[in-house]
């Protein structure tokens, strides 16, 4: 049996971190390892947890949620943050996966939309609405190099496999355009992650356009 998803709880108000908690550990893949108040806390509690998941809301006290994913990302790389926010303004989605978020989800979603989300971005793929994806592209796309750059010296496969990530393949999906196993995407998506030092492929994705591996006009 595999071992569960790991998760920490961000969130100033106890009433909601009462029912995620209790949403979240009715499910036999899930363990939720803490719960946080404040932005300080959530850092703290990252660092010292290492969960898989930090599920991050966007307002709290002392830090903002945004703040606090920049610092459990450059303490803790391979933690995935989900934003679980009531805000849905392009410069909050904007700034969360520029600090390193791997989805941003709003409260609003189903009970069944969250629990996808998080085997979603535990399984490293990316959790954004498609036209939220349009405009991170866009928004990404000005940013790319003109040149490509390959100092982390990823395989011509590894390539491959990123830029089929980034069309909004499946592992299956991109097995079979590739012509290999699902098992080996996972394999070659891991080396990517860790190479790039990212927990997702919305990570991966945005980090590929800035060095000019993705070009988004051909997403």
């Amino acid at each position: 049996m595999q071992d569960p998803i790991t998760l920490l709880l961000a969130d100033d108000h106890p009433v909601v971190r009462k029912g995620t908690r209790e949403l979240l550990e009715a499910e036999a893949d899930l363990r939720v390892l803490g719960e946080a108040s404040s932005g300080a806390e959530v850092v703290a509690l990252a660092a010292q947890l290492r969960p898989d998941i930090v599920l991050m809301d966007m307002s709290m006290p002392d830090m903002t949620g945004v703040e606090a994913t920049r610092r459990i990302k450059a303490g803790q790389g391979r933690v995935s943050v989900l934003v679980l926010s009531s805000y849905d303004d392009d410069a909050y989605v904007f700034a969360a996966l520029e600090a390193g978020a791997a989805g941003y989800l709003l409260k609003e979603a189903s009970e069944d939309e969250l629990l996808r989300a998080v085997r979603a971005v535990a399984a490293g793929e990316s959790v954004l609405h498609p036209s939220i994806a349009r405009k991170v592209m866009a928004r990404f796309s000005a940013q790319a190099p003109a040149e490509m750059d390959l100092t982390e010296d990823l395989s011509p496969r590894e390539l491959e496999v990123l830029r089929a990530a980034a069309r909004g393949g499946s592992n299956k999906e991109i097995a079979r355009a590739l012509g290999i196993s699902p098992r080996t995407v996972q394999v070659h998506l891991g080396n990517v992650f860790s190479k790039l030092n990212v927990g997702s492929r919305t990570e991966a994705v945005l980090a590929g356009i800035r060095r000019g591996w993705v070009d988004p006009r051909e997403l």
